[in-house]
């Protein structure tokens, strides 16, 4: 899709994050608190990409989860921006900015995938869908 395009499908908060990599303020998100299951989709594109039997509170303000649902649906890129160094993760399927990974997860993976609300979709298996 062209830029035109996701900025008419997207909300202007969603477009910042999904489009241009910004981060939602912490403790924001709609999906924070979500403890029901279901699977977490990309926002852009429909792509799942995590599970919430993955799901943990991590306290950092976003929803965390230890591990992505597949590998072919999360991909990862060197991130240095704002003086750090960090692992961004995006949708392998449409390039969405999802938020980034750290190594301080919980057992078995010690993985935390940090995740913009803003940039997930929640599809309850109670057939409820919530919109980050």
């Amino acid at each position: 899709m062209s830029q035109q395009e996701w900025k008419d499908k997207l909300s202007e908060d969603e477009y910042r994050v999904c489009r241009q990599a910004a981060t939602e303020r912490p403790f924001t998100g709609v999906l924070l608190d979500e403890t029901r299951e279901g699977l977490y989709v990309c926002k852009c594109c429909g792509a799942p990409l995590f599970s919430s039997d993955t799901k943990f509170d991590a306290g950092c303000g976003w929803p965390s989860f230890y591990q992505q649902l597949n590998d072919a649906n999360v991909d990862y890129r060197e991130d240095h921006t704002h003086g750090m160094h960090r692992v961004e993760i995006l949708c392998k399927q449409c390039e969405a900015h999802l938020g980034h990974v750290f190594p301080d997860g919980p057992e078995p993976t010690g993985q935390r995938y940090c995740v913009n609300s803003l940039s997930l979709t929640f599809k309850g298996k109670d057939s409820s869908v919530v919109k980050g």
